[in-house]
């Protein structure tokens, strides 16, 4: 998976369910995307904000992509996760890996992001292998992007593959399995929990996850979920 900024639930699923994990930091950079984006719940709302990185482009890589640490809008980002969760029990244990990642100065927003799912697999307890494909696989790079996902767990010596449910509609289970990998799509579940919102408000990043349920009670949120 292209590594994203403290993702959503879903993402720590798959984190959570394989052996090894392996971030697609070598891939071009998705603007408007989820790479440097997320939202938090901030007064009963769900609200959009973004890592800003210099002169972002889809031409160039993700692990290309520098943070601008000198824009302005990193000490907003700061104030409003502050104003959205301080009244909450976790407060200050999560906000301490919140920081920790935005001050970690990180060049790229491929570090940035990568740091901020293993902040948090560490924080639950996670025992998943972390690896980077322009570091482990820079040599596979040029083929294609299903070729390469094989050639990746030839190399790993899997024998099973599970991609994000996105994938569907990409892969083929018959040509996987040809090549000896069966292949999964996770289908991620979030069952409502309690916010501090009048409604349950899906699609927010782990961080509001993390602020709102105990470690054991998010981990069971993370083993819901179906492989297809």
């Amino acid at each position: 998976m292209q590594p994203y900024f403290f993702p959503y639930v879903g993402y720590f699923q798959l984190v959570k369910a394989v052996d090894t994990f392996i971030f697609y930091d070598d891939v071009n950079f998705i603007k408007r995307g989820w790479i440097n984006r997320n939202n938090i719940l901030l007064q009963g709302n769900k609200y959009l904000f973004s890592i800003p990185c210099v002169k972002p482009s889809q031409n160039d890589l993700i692990k290309d992509t520098e943070v601008n640490y000198g824009h302005p809008n990193l000490r907003k980002i700061k104030k409003t996760f502050y104003h959205a969760y301080n009244n909450k029990e976790r407060f200050e244990e999560i906000q301490a890996i919140f920081e920790k990642v935005l001050s970690s100065k990180n060049r790229t927003i491929a570090d940035m992001a990568m740091e901020s799912v293993q902040q948090v697999a560490e924080y639950l307890n996670l025992d998943t292998d972390f690896k980077v494909s322009s570091q482990e696989y820079p040599e596979n790079r040029e083929l294609d992007k299903a070729e390469r996902l094989i050639d990746i767990s030839q190399k790993e010596g899997a024998d099973t593959y599970i991609n994000a449910i996105g994938g569907k509609e990409l892969y083929d289970k018959g040509h996987f399995a040809e090549k000896g990998i069966q292949l999964y799509f996770l289908e991620p579940v979030l069952t409502p929990y309690k916010q501090s919102s009048d409604e349950f408000i899906s699609g927010l990043s782990i961080l509001d996850l993390l602020m709102h349920l105990s470690k054991e009670d998010v981990n069971k949120k993370l083993d819901d979920f179906t492989l297809l």
